[in-house]
């Protein structure tokens, strides 16, 4: 099987010297699509050096849209059987990718695989409480038992973009995943990763806002048809 990795980057001209290539260089049968978006730092001067010594496709949308339009315009392009997001921030090891992919085999056909940073660990902070509350949220909804619906590594069978059609522009494509995975009856199985939060002094862009919207988008799932 093939693995197509996502990777939507905004302004992280800092870190994706060191953060792609760890990307790049895992073994496994895989493709990377990296989406610049609409970055106004080095970012694509960068992207374009890696691209003399590296594999990857890369698309490009201006100006900036938001990670869930990023992620869109990626999954117009794979090839793969399944499909994961991976930040260039380095909070996640790429490395971590293999072993959710590892385990791909021995389950249902009809399985997403989450990796969860919470599974078991607890790493307190404010973006900590509000995840809780969400994924707490999302079991009361939609009858799962996740403790960690905002994670970044979702393994995701191809074939069920034909049934959830996402739509979010922003972070709340996370929820937005989720909510329809499970609507369509697909089984979401967790697995501890690490994880390292990174500050909004070293560039974290999720904020208030997209809580609400995350929350917004919840009820809207619920109800939808």
């Amino acid at each position: 099987m093939k693995l197509s990795i996502i990777v939507p980057i905004y302004n992280e001209a800092k870190l994706i010297p060191t953060s792609l290539p760890e990307i790049f260089e895992l073994a496994a049968e895989k493709e990377v699509i990296v989406v610049d978006d609409g970055s106004s730092d080095k970012s694509p001067e960068i992207l374009q050096e890696l691209k003399t010594r590296y594999d990857f496709q890369l698309l490009t949308q201006t100006p900036n849209q938001g990670k869930g339009a990023a992620v869109k315009k990626a999954l117009e392009n794979i090839s793969g059987d399944y499909f994961v997001i991976c930040d260039a921030d380095l909070e996640y090891k790429p490395q971590e990718i293999l072993f959710l992919w590892s385990q791909i085999p021995s389950l249902p056909e009809n399985t997403v695989i989450y990796g969860s940073r919470f599974k078991n660990h607890h790493p307190f902070s404010f973006h900590y409480f509000v995840n809780r509350f969400l994924t707490m949220l999302t079991n009361v909804l939609f009858g799962s038992r996740l403790t960690d619906m905002e994670t970044c590594f979702k393994l995701v069978p191809a074939v069920a973009l034909k049934q959830i059609k996402l739509s979010g522009q922003r972070f709340e494509i996370e929820p937005e995943i989720t909510a329809r995975l499970l609507k369509a009856g697909y089984q979401i199985t967790e697995f501890p990763i690490s994880y390292t939060r990174r500050t909004y002094l070293e560039g974290k862009k999720i904020s208030a806002r997209d809580g609400w919207l995350a929350l917004k988008t919840l009820f809207l799932e619920k109800w939808r048809a």
